[in-house]
């Protein structure tokens, strides 16, 4: 047998070398600061993470979010860990579960240790490598971790917190803890590596300056309630779920409102069909499973958020188009928002199936009103028509014959970049 072979780490010994040296992450550091703290924060993607920390965190479900914050004040400060994630995991218990465990490092030998009985000799010095390897993975997660420790005046701390796996988009708030009063700081954080829907366009760019038509609210209202009732099929001829939410702001902007609470939606593509293959068969949860196009005048939505619960197939799924109106100098989108529950079979699709939707459309929407309200993110909200009404006697059905009733209002709801409270419009 080669020396060489026998003289292989991975034979006899367990390779962890992690890369701190690796850093290309923080080229992708936002900064929010105020008179007294400054709190920079990046986002490292799967990649970073294995790199940085020597084993696949992303696969353990953990992402890293590093944190660097200098205290400027005159009072000491401390992070509160548990605004970030409230299930966010300690530097030893990230470690733990990544660890090395005894059997994979037996199984490293595979068939040739049956073959090549004399090799059983060396399994005691793969148990105590893994062992040794562990040992030094407490080390580095601990000396990386930044820790609950005080900030303070005149100080800064650094180092990493071990968060649950987002892809996408990133949200979460910074929460500093001083002498009797909180300071809160919001990161919406882009993480490479999700394929997403819209592909990182620019929207601002989707029609020139003559295009666009600026409204008062008495243009906007009137625009708005002319717009189309229904998305439609691809070729405009049947009319599929109800354009029932319009929002106004710009795509960042309503991004960050949306926030934690909803995904991005990946593009179609191989890996994104066999993951919710998997999810269909399995029962299982993918956040960021693709939505099927409908369409508004001619386009496919211009992205797509969900929610969803443990199961693919129960989930809310909004849609949303801009137009070419602007309010207060911001984008007005339109968009159709409806609720699955549950699966079931079809002719009208090609793999025979579709998601069957809640009827009652109008809950989906004033949802998602709510839940933008509950987050702060609105400055006015007010309904229009446009819709049309359709009894729960007499309702209409969507392109795959799914029945819906609905009052035949929109909602319409102005994002705010920072939290405020909404003042409600009487536009009806």
């Amino acid at each position: 047998m080669p020396v060489h072979i026998l003289s292989e780490s991975r034979w006899l010994g367990v390779r962890y070398k992690p890369q701190p040296e690796e850093r290309s992450f923080m080229e992708r550091t936002q900064v929010q600061e105020d008179e007294e703290v400054a709190v920079s924060a990046s986002v490292l993607d799967d990649q970073e993470s294995e790199r940085f920390f020597g084993v696949p965190l992303a696969r353990r479900g953990i992402q890293p979010i590093w944190l660097r914050i200098r205290n400027n004040g005159e009072q000491s400060c401390r992070l509160h860990l548990g605004s970030l994630d409230p299930n966010y995991y300690s530097p030893l218990e990230a470690a733990f579960v990544s660890h090395f465990a005894t059997g994979k490092r037996l199984a490293g030998f595979g068939l040739l240790a049956w073959f090549f009985f004399p090799l059983l000799i060396f399994v005691p010095l793969k148990y105590l490598a893994a062992r040794a390897a562990n040992r030094r993975m407490n080390a580095f997660f601990q000396e990386h971790g930044i820790g609950w420790g005080l900030i303070r005046p005149g100080s800064e701390v650094s180092g990493f917190a071990f968060t649950s796996l987002d892809q996408g988009m990133k949200e979460f708030p910074v929460k500093l803890l001083g002498s009797g009063s909180a300071k809160r700081f919001f990161f919406s954080i882009p993480v490479p590596g999700l394929r997403v829907d819209h592909g990182n366009q620019r929207f601002d760019e989707y029609y020139r300056s003559e295009e666009t038509l600026e409204c008062d609210e008495t243009v906007l209202r009137s625009q708005l309630e002319a717009l189309p009732r229904s998305t439609t099929n691809k070729r405009g001829k049947v009319e599929g779920d109800p354009l029932n939410l319009v929002v106004i702001g710009n795509f960042a902007t309503i991004l960050n409102a949306f926030g934690a609470r909803w995904d991005e939606t990946e593009k179609i593509g191989l890996r994104s069909c066999w993951l919710t293959i998997q999810s269909f068969l399995l029962g299982t949860r993918y956040r960021y499973c693709p939505v099927s196009s409908l369409y508004f005048q001619g386009r496919s939505q211009d992205f797509a958020l969900q929610r969803t619960r443990q199961q693919i197939n129960e989930r809310l799924h909004l849609r949303l188009w801009i137009t070419p109106l602007r309010f207060m100098g911001k984008p007005v989108w339109v968009g159709q928002i409806s609720r699955d529950i549950g699966v079931r079979f079809t002719p009208k699709t090609w793999n025979l199936t579709t998601h069957k939707i809640d009827p009652d459309v109008d809950d989906a929407r004033d949802y998602v009103l709510g839940d933008l309200m509950e987050a702060g993110r609105v400055s006015q909200v007010t309904y229009v028509a446009g819709v049309e009404a359709a009894d729960r006697n007499s309702p209409r059905k969507n392109l795959t014959g799914d029945p819906y009733f609905t009052d035949g209002l929109r909602a319409v709801a102005v994002i705010s970049e920072t939290r405020t409270n909404p003042t409600f419009l009487n536009w009806n």
